[in-house]
């Protein structure tokens, strides 16, 4: 098994499988990543399957007046396990991809990969080369919000804690290291966030869980320092300042449309 499937008990992925292969004969899934709690290393046991895919549209669908809808999404419990699936349409991912967009970044190289299918193989190493320091305004961002998220619970909730952490040292790795990790697990111990595993034992007790108001304190006076990991990433990062494979994503992208043209002939 894969870390995606390691990451979900018998029962869980017998259900990822049956919703995803319904899934699979509505739209062309490139992948189905793996995201949220699971693949960040604290899930609970009642936490949701938080499954992001990308998909090809039909090419025919892209000419005419009625276009394929962007985005699919679907939500709701099956035998007791909470789906919140969506899919994105591969070209606007792949240009997204360009702009240093994390959230799909991670769908095709965080390594949570519960399905892949039409092209995935080929497009990883056009990804890889595609990482940019573009990507530290996306993970700056998307912490800044879940910070707000955090404090305007009053600072109770261990999952929105986890979420700030995780974006920040994602975030920070990716910028340092030019690989996308996703699991606080290995990350924080590696940016001396030792503790950082007790709210993880916190979280692990239920979606809900809250914590002590001494704890809260602490990471409350602690979360600048952890910013300023991503900013002096940021600042002393190798990558280039715009992805340099624009053009040969775009050639991908052609290419998986037209083969796919041809196969519905």
């Amino acid at each position: 098994m894969n870390a995606a499937q390691t990451a979900l008990t018998l029962h869980q992925r017998d259900v990822a499988s049956r919703v995803l292969a319904f899934e699979s004969g509505r739209r062309d899934h490139v992948v189905v990543s793996l995201s949220g709690a699971h693949a960040y290393g604290f899930p609970s046991p009642d936490s949701d399957l938080d499954l992001k895919a990308v998909h090809l549209a039909p090419t025919r669908a892209l000419l005419g007046f009625q276009t394929s809808a962007p985005v699919a999404e679907r939500l709701e419990v099956v035998d007791g396990v909470e789906i919140d699936y969506s899919s994105n349409e591969l070209g606007g991912v792949l240009q997204g991809v360009l702009k240093g967009n994390g959230n799909y970044l991670e769908r095709f190289l965080s390594g949570f990969a519960l399905q892949s299918g039409r092209g995935f193989e080929q497009l990883v190493p056009l990804v890889e080369r595609a990482v940019s320091a573009r990507a530290a305004r996306h993970y700056l961002g998307f912490a800044t919000q879940q910070r707000q998220a955090w404090d305007g619970d009053g600072r109770r909730s261990a999952k929105k804690l986890l979420y700030v952490l995780r974006t920040l040292l994602t975030g920070t790795h990716l910028l340092r290291e030019g690989a996308v990790v996703t699991d606080l697990i290995v990350l924080a111990p590696r940016y001396d966030l030792h503790d950082a595993l007790t709210l993880v034992e916190h979280k692990r007790r239920g979606e809900r869980s809250e914590l002590p108001e001494a704890v809260s304190a602490q990471w409350a006076a602690r979360l600048d320092a952890a910013f300023e990991l991503l900013h002096a990433a940021e600042a002393g990062t190798s990558l280039p300042a715009e992805a340099p494979n624009a053009a040969e994503l775009e050639e991908a992208l052609i290419s998986l449309r037209l083969a796919a043209r041809a196969e519905s002939h």
